[in-house]
């Protein structure tokens, strides 16, 4: 599903992992980082039929490693309202924490790093 056609707000956010290189991990960071500061108590009122299912997610995930290994229904579950569409691309960063932690799941020493782009509307 692309974008919604009429989009009311974009939000992007951030999110690291910091130990265990888990993509998902940080891309729903980035999810919660993106919606987690925003009241929209008027939506309803702007959406077609006032309702949340007529609401359309878009999420743009720019993740820096192992796509393959990314949960969008973990990501899907970030957003309580709308039918909610993920595009996947290359981005973000993996970065040297120069600390190596296997009780914290740590196969290497990267950081992972995602940002993602929430348009929201119908």
């Amino acid at each position: 599903m692309p974008s919604p056609q009429n989009v009311l707000l974009v939000e992007m956010g951030m999110g690291i992992d910091q130990h265990g290189q888990n993509v998902t991990t940080a891309a729903v960071r980035a999810c919660q980082n993106a919606i987690r500061p925003n009241a929209l108590p008027g939506l309803r009122r702007l959406l077609p039929g006032g309702a949340h299912a007529n609401m359309r997610v878009h999420v743009t995930l720019a993740v820096p490693a192992d796509r393959d290994r990314l949960d969008l229904d973990a990501v899907r579950a970030v957003f309580p309202y709308g039918e909610v569409s993920i595009t996947v691309t290359d981005g973000g960063m993996a970065a040297h924490s120069h600390s190596v932690l296997p009780d914290k799941g740590d196969a290497n020493d990267l950081i992972y790093a995602v940002i993602a782009a929430v348009e929201v509307g119908w």
